[in-house]
């Protein structure tokens, strides 16, 4: 059985299987800030997500990191990432350097977890 919460007409913001969550892209709302802050806010979305699908930062399975300039910002986001992602739990992950849906987005992450 698929679960699917926050359905829309191009996409479900999460979709559940078989207790694997997957989460649409998670992008910032305010983009007038730099990539720490529009990270802080990526982060802050998901940890909202989480809740509402029964998981949490301990339960990531991997994370798929889209930054608009990597040379710029990767040192930055790295930051901000460190002190909020679980030590005891990391997740596999990936981040590599993409094209965005507006100019100002600076950041955007993928999250696949499991249930707690």
């Amino acid at each position: 059985m698929i679960n699917r919460q926050i359905v829309g007409s191009r996409m479900s913001k999460i979709v559940e299987h078989n207790g694997v969550i997957y989460f649409a892209g998670i992008v910032p709302t305010d983009k007038t800030v730099d990539v720490k802050g529009q990270t802080l806010e990526v982060l802050n979305i998901a940890k909202d997500l989480f809740e509402q699908a029964n998981t949490d930062n301990e339960n990531i399975l991997r994370a798929e990191i889209y930054l608009k300039n990597i040379d710029r910002d990767f040192s930055d986001f790295n930051e901000i990432w460190d002190a909020w992602v679980s030590k005891e739990n990391p997740p596999a992950r990936a981040c590599v350097e993409a094209s965005m849906s507006t100019p100002e987005t600076l950041v955007e992450i993928i999250f696949t977890n499991v249930k707690k």
